[in-house]
């Protein structure tokens, strides 16, 4: 069945823009240092970083994989798991994100947009609370600028507004649709603050310190704000 054409779908990343996932990364870097000492953690992370640059999403279990290939008979390993799978992710919601996503439920479906594997990031939405404040509209792609046209196909709308930490899929997403989405960019976490990402991506159409806010934003402004379409060759100064 073809879902209705709505006014405007608000989507949302949920990784530094809903959840603070830095304060994630660190509790479980002193978790790690803890269980397994500084050596180890420094392999898991090692670990991490070379299968996110493969996969091109993080992978915390996939991760731990691999760490189980170096240290096949380390009894903190299930210790290590337990952390990740029970971690209390409704503890690391930004302030106001649930109260943003309910102001934005007024005027259209709020929709879950993240990259990431198929276990570990639904869990984490799941624990978060997220998955029951969008109503279930949860999407997880591997790269999700490459999938819009199944968002839409999902989500059909005359206009989106997509609220992500990072430049560089704003960028792309505004490449594609254009003026039929506002781009939003909160400044939080380590990927908003990258001096790269910075200067060889353009500014979103609306930029937030903070995702709360939004709360001060109505439907008019968060569509007006969207700018004319972007120039490829435009890089921000």
């Amino acid at each position: 069945m073809t879902e209705p054409r709505r006014p405007v779908v608000f989507l949302l990343d949920v990784d530094n823009t809903l959840i603070d996932n830095d304060r994630v990364a660190a509790d479980l870097k002193r978790y790690l240092t803890r269980e397994v000492g500084a050596e180890r953690q420094e392999r898991y992370w090692a670990a991490f970083e070379t299968l996110r640059g493969e996969l091109g999403y993080a992978d915390y279990l996939g991760a731990l994989q691999r760490y189980r290939g170096e240290y096949p008979r380390d009894p903190h390993l299930l210790a290590v798991s337990s952390f990740l799978v029970n971690y209390p992710f409704a503890n690391r919601l930004y302030p106001e994100a649930l109260d943003v996503l309910e102001h934005l439920a007024a005027w259209g479906p709020t929709v879950i947009l993240s990259d990431g594997d198929a276990v570990f990031q639904p869990r984490k939405i799941e624990r978060a609370g997220l998955q029951e404040a969008v109503d279930g509209n949860v999407l997880i792609y591997i790269h999700k600028e490459r999938e819009l046209d199944d968002v839409e196909r999902r989500y059909p709308a005359g206009h989106y507004v997509l609220v992500d930490d990072k430049l560089r899929i704003l960028t792309a997403v505004k490449r594609v649709w254009e003026r039929r989405v506002t781009t939003v960019f909160p400044r939080q976490g380590h990927y908003a603050q990258d001096p790269q990402a910075l200067a060889t991506n353009p500014p979103a159409d609306l930029s937030v310190e903070r995702i709360g806010d939004l709360l001060a934003y109505d439907l008019t402004a968060l569509v007006a704000a969207a700018s004319r379409p972007m120039d490829p060759t435009t890089t921000r100064a």
